[in-house]
């Protein structure tokens, strides 16, 4: 097994604030005014440098994904989260067509068990210049149940998680239809965190670029399974076939009626 090992600056890492549990630390991204190494402005929408560059031979940029600081992906208008997924894919895959680094991450993080520190609405990308693609993803962690198909893009429920339990995918061939991809992922981020089983309040998004298509897993984030960590056993709920239903119960079924 081949693992990537990414070295990690504790002394900048001791000095990111954090407001996702500390709710009175005030937010440097509603400061807009004071936000330096900006690159682009959209609307409301900034892509910038990342202030806090903890990680080593990486490059880290963040998108803060509009002005309100408490809103998220299932708040935003649907021509917004569009808006959103084409303006940060199309960054994304700048800096992977720059060809200056050898892997391009492109992930969100949102909650108190997402790994995250600060609670306004934010993407990351990290151009990293020494670990290989080939070891961060496998095709079949994207094998699933079906959900729901338009266009070119498709959502399914993972039979093969990465971690375990219940993970969205959603697969776009291509290139070219961002917003199915983006109202599928709306969806996907909807569900889990105001209609899942079990109440969530945590969840990362992944973005992967494999053989040209844009592959997005939706985890909603727990306690880790001890098996995971411990022996890499992924765990597979047996309720897919009902979640997969209530899924297009929800979103898919009341718009063919």
């Amino acid at each position: 097994m081949e693992y990537n090992y990414l070295g990690f600056d504790i002394n900048i890492g001791k000095s990111k604030p954090e407001n996702i549990v500390h709710r009175e630390v005030a937010c440097p991204f509603c400061d807009v005014k004071s936000l330096k190494n900006i690159i682009e402005i959209k609307n409301d929408m900034i892509l910038l440098e990342n202030k806090y560059q903890v990680l080593q031979e990486a490059y880290q940029l963040l998108i803060i994904e509009g002005s309100e600081c408490n809103a998220d992906i299932p708040d935003y208008t649907l021509e917004h989260m569009q808006e959103l997924m084409h303006f940060s894919i199309n960054h994304w895959l700048n800096i992977i067509n720059s060809k200056k680094y050898k892997t391009v991450l492109f992930f969100k993080n949102h909650g108190p068990l997402s790994g995250g520190t600060m609670r306004h609405p934010h993407m990351q990308i990290v151009g990293i210049k020494n670990l290989e693609f080939k070891n961060m993803c496998d095709k079949r962690q994207f094998e699933g149940i079906k959900i729901a198909e338009k266009n070119n893009v498709v959502m399914n429920l993972s039979t093969k998680p990465r971690v375990g339990f219940t993970e969205v995918n959603v697969i776009m061939q291509g290139l070219n239809d961002i917003d199915t991809l983006a109202e599928f992922v709306q969806i996907g981020v909807d569900y889990i965190m105001n209609h899942f089983s079990v109440n969530c309040s945590s969840y990362n998004l992944f973005f992967y670029l494999i053989e040209g298509n844009i592959h997005v897993k939706i985890m909603p984030r727990f306690a880790t399974s001890p098996l995971f960590i411990g022996y890499n056993i992924e765990l597979v709920p047996n309720n897919l076939q009902e979640i997969a239903k209530h899924i297009k119960q929800l979103y898919f079924d009341k718009k063919n009626d």
